[in-house]
């Protein structure tokens, strides 16, 4: 691209990007809820393969059991609890998995418990191949009618507070222009008598 291509002309083609965010904690009860599981593979040119595998322990359960396995792009619901209420919500057409979530469908008091997401990728390079896991850890509650935090209260207010202080700036400065335009048309009248 030369320094004198017009910046309209002159946009690349880029790939999509992937960002590691944490999955929300707080479902309502009869309502749907994805239990998110982002795992993102640091060189897009290497040739990769995964699995996902979902386990949940209630908080009256000792141990955790397996209630989702996701691998050559199928899912397999293993826990019958869970039966006919989980749906994969992860990377689609592929087995180079970077999203590897769920949704749970029709949620229910006693969904309430944590949730762990195994990620097992296998990297494929030229003469050899490595394994790379990663574990996410979900902690599910499950409440009647969700509840806002502060922080979002807060940013909400001093959002509509930004808004209306930017019309009120804006109305006092089309008012000082109005009254600086007004005046040097006078000046003008002025003078041409």
């Amino acid at each position: 691209i030369s320094p004198l291509t017009p910046p309209l002309f002159a946009a690349r083609v880029c790939g999509g990007a992937c960002v590691e965010v944490d999955s929300d904690t707080e479902a309502v009860v009869g309502d749907g809820f994805q239990l998110g599981c982002i795992y993102c593979k640091m060189r897009g040119e290497v040739r990769a393969k995964a699995s996902v595998d979902w386990y949940y322990r209630s908080s009256d359960e000792p141990e955790k059991g397996e209630i989702y396995r996701y691998q050559n792009q199928r899912g397999e619901i293993m826990d019958p609890r869970f039966e006919d209420r989980l749906a994969w919500n992860g990377s689609k057409g592929t087995d180079d998995l970077q999203d590897g979530s769920i949704y749970i469908l029709n949620v229910t008091y006693n969904d309430t418990g944590t949730y762990t997401c195994y990620f097992t990728r296998t990297l494929t390079y030229n003469y050899y191949e490595v394994q790379a896991n990663n574990t996410k850890t979900v902690q599910l509650n499950v409440v009647s009618r969700l509840t806002r935090g502060m922080a979002s209260i807060l940013s909400e207010v001093m959002m509509y507070v930004s808004i209306v202080g930017l019309q009120f700036w804006l109305l006092v400065e089309m008012i000082y222009c109005y009254r600086k335009i007004a005046a040097a048309g006078e000046e003008a009248l002025r003078e041409s008598e």
